[in-house]
């Protein structure tokens, strides 16, 4: 029987303004009650970033998370993974103060630089609820998210050897799958490794059936049975490359980080919404979610007691 499905929801990112969904939570009420619900819905794995609570813009400080997290934790055993990838345009200390402030049990390492472009989005909206939001997407037409060999041996060393936190390995290209190699090979990371592979974003590898597939065969290649596997892709994309993934054997990702989306043209009223629909294809097809408990035992977690809440 193939194993249970590990869901991730990724309740608000910092990609998407608050201009684009009024469904996108932004303080930390707001990102604590959709983080609970998505986990009331099935998620076993919470992706979280902070926003300013003022102006929904990202923001790295530790005091943010520690608004929610507790509160999270209290109320569900779902396993919280802590940017830090933060929010573009944040430098590297910025983007990995609340891991290192929270030691949590798992955290997000993008494994590679690229240009990151969400500048299209300006042409769809002639109306800003912030200043912020034009400027923030504009700059991206000249902008490399830095991810640089330094980059990642010191976030390894400094989270996963100092923390014992383990990553979700952001993948956004076939070359990022190599660059995770190369770390396992300096042996600075111990298995299972849980690789997350990212389609659609302009920059990184587009949202095409063949690049998943492709991806897929390399990383079997790189870490055979060293690693699990989930999808995640961007906008109108994320329910699709989800329910391959779930077809193929592997997790994925869902939320409002992701996609502002659950159907054509149809804003998502909330993450767990989204969950909820993935839920249903999942288990339509026969499988099962997998439970908190259950993504730790797989993914080698050191537990919810070990972090800094």
């Amino acid at each position: 029987m193939p194993e249970p499905v590990i869901v991730t929801c990724a309740p608000t990112g910092g990609i998407h303004t608050p201009t684009m969904s009024p469904h996108l939570p932004v303080t930390p009420d707001e990102i604590a009650s959709a983080a609970i619900e998505a986990a009331e819905a099935g998620a076993a794995i919470i992706h979280l970033h902070a926003r300013n609570p003022e102006t929904g813009k990202p923001d790295p400080r530790p005091e943010l998370f520690q608004q929610f997290m507790p509160r999270i934790a209290n109320a569900c055993d779902a396993v919280l993974n802590v940017s830090t990838g933060g929010g573009l345009g944040m430098s590297r200390e910025e983007r990995l103060r609340a891991a290192v402030a929270t030691s949590p049990e798992m955290a997000s390492l993008n494994v590679g630089s690229l240009n990151f472009g969400i500048f299209p989005m300006l042409g769809k909206y002639s109306r800003w609820k912030h200043d912020w939001e034009p400027e923030f997407l504009e700059m991206t037409r000249d902008f490399v998210f830095k991810n640089t060999f330094s980059d990642l041996e010191y976030i390894v060393k400094e989270l996963g050897q100092g923390h014992g936190t383990k990553f979700e390995f952001e993948c956004y290209d076939l070359g990022h799958l190599y660059n995770l190699a190369w770390l396992i090979d300096q042996g600075w990371i111990e298995p299972p490794f849980f690789v997350q592979m990212v389609f659609g974003v302009l920059g990184g590898v587009g949202a095409d059936l063949d690049n998943l597939m492709h991806m897929h065969t390399i990383a079997d290649k790189l870490f055979g049975d060293s690693y699990e596997w989930s999808v995640l892709a961007a906008g109108r994309h994320q329910m699709s490359f989800a329910t391959q993934a779930a077809m193929l054997g592997g997790n994925l990702r869902v939320g409002l980080e992701d996609s502002l989306f659950i159907g054509r043209g149809e804003l998502a009223p909330s993450n767990a919404a989204q969950v909820r629909k993935i839920r249903g294809v999942v288990e339509s097809l026969g499988y099962e979610l997998a439970t908190p408990s259950q993504a730790r035992e797989r993914l080698g977690l050191k537990g919810g007691d070990h972090v800094a809440l």
